[in-house]
């Protein structure tokens, strides 16, 4: 079985990789360190000669009010399809995270995650963006987008605060893009896929039914959400850190007329910012990636540290092979939350699940978890080829791991 030595070329030091108990982990030195693994840049690659695709500016977005966070022009990183794939597309949305307060909002616009002046001009494509057909059997040869993320709603937000020079515009730069691509080919496409991861995953599930009416009836369209199922749960003082976090996010950013209006109609805009008031309500097929112990939600929702002031998580919210048995069972119990809150949308023949027992965040975009030797696994199936099955109605897949700890192929995600 071969390692997947983790050489931190993108950021040196950064990350390490061993083995414990059967288990790979993942040691992460540097807190930037869950918002890293939602860009896709691999350092968990097992490719030493990866594809770098450039950064393309859309220039017609800034016409439209299509904007990054200080008004700079979003953009995408495309390579192109070809054979059997060159009418097919793959669009990724990339995830980041958000920012709830004018504060935040203003210091993110200083980063690639609020303007296209810092962002990479050229990243790796791994994982499911991979144009190699053993590390992507499915989707290797079709046209393969990553879309920016610059606005930190989740491509969700229409408003502005002129005060502090912020654009709120992730609606019009998700329009922008898709008008841009449709331009470029995607308009008459055989097969779309959208998919995305974290921030990104959340974005998919928003935008899912507006995405397949881009094409005709003909064309089979299908969305996939990686680690996108943030829960409306509390955290461990009783207190509501995501829900408070989202209704600043929805608050801010203009939010709610961009939100479906199948939820808008009957709940509260913020209630409609999260997955599980939406998915059983979706018309388009949907399939749903999620660590059932998802170490963003951990570390930023369940166990947060302005939640944890006497730091009694501290150690299991790091590391969970530190956890006491009462932390363990507090997570058995979100794990159940998050089977609770799937459980009506598992019932359609159309969507799928691979939900496993692992302490890890996004699994599309990283090589070591999508398709590798000792990729995770649930029913000895790996979550490409889950992927794949569902997408080209191969099987049905609704994959449901055992409770921690029975998974002993999880890449779990350990920080120093």
């Amino acid at each position: 079985m071969r390692k997947l030595f983790l050489l931190g070329f993108i950021v040196a030091g950064l990350i390490l990789g061993t083995e414990a108990n059967g288990y790979s982990e993942f040691n992460v030195t540097d807190l930037d360190r869950i918002e890293e693994l939602e860009y896709g840049f691999s350092k968990f690659s097992s490719n030493f000669n990866p594809l770098m695709v450039g950064l393309t500016l859309i220039r017609g977005a800034g016409a439209k009010g299509a904007v990054c966070l200080d008004g700079t022009l979003p953009g995408y990183h495309l390579h192109r399809g070809h054979g059997s794939g060159a009418n097919s597309w793959l669009i990724q949305l990339e995830g980041g995270g958000w920012c709830d307060n004018i504060r935040n909002c203003v210091y993110r616009k200083k980063s690639r995650r609020g303007s296209s002046n810092y962002m990479e001009k050229q990243i790796q494509f791994t994982g499911i963006l991979s144009n190699k057909a053993q590390e992507n059997p499915d989707f290797f040869n079709w046209n393969r987008v990553k879309l920016r993320y610059c606005d930190g709603a989740s491509f969700s937000g229409d408003s502005q605060n002129q005060a502090a020079g912020l654009q709120f515009r992730g609606e019009r730069i998700w329009r922008a893009a898709m008008d841009d691509l449709k331009s470029k080919g995607m308009r008459n496409a055989k097969q779309a896929l959208l998919s995305g991861c974290s921030a990104g995953g959340l974005a998919v599930i928003l935008r899912c039914d507006e995405f397949r009416n881009l094409f005709s009836r003909y064309t089979k369209v299908k969305c996939l959400s990686d680690a996108g199922l943030f829960m409306d749960t509390p955290d461990v003082s009783g207190g509501h850190t995501i829900r408070n976090l989202y209704n600043g996010v929805v608050q801010l950013q203009g939010v709610k007329n961009n939100l479906p209006h199948r939820c808008t109609n009957h709940l509260n805009p913020t209630s409609c910012f999260f997955p599980q008031n939406l998915i059983s309500k979706m018309n388009t097929p949907l399939f749903i990636v999620n660590a059932a112990y998802d170490i963003w939600q951990i570390q930023s929702s369940i166990a947060p540290p302005s939640a944890d002031p006497s730091g009694y998580w501290h150690e299991c919210r790091l590391n969970h092979g530190r956890c006491t048995p009462a932390q363990i069972r507090f997570l058995q119990g979100f794990r159940e939350q998050m089977l609770n809150a799937v459980r009506g949308f598992s019932n359609s023949r159309k969507n799928g699940l691979f939900i496993n027992s692992c302490f890890a965040h996004c699994q599309t975009e990283r090589q070591d978890t999508w398709f590798a030797d000792d990729s995770p696994v649930i029913h000895k199936k790996a979550v490409a080829i889950a992927v794949g099955d569902w997408y080209f109605d191969r099987a049905e897949v609704k994959l449901i791991d055992c409770p921690y700890p029975c998974d002993r192929s999880c890449h779990n995600l350990v920080f120093r």
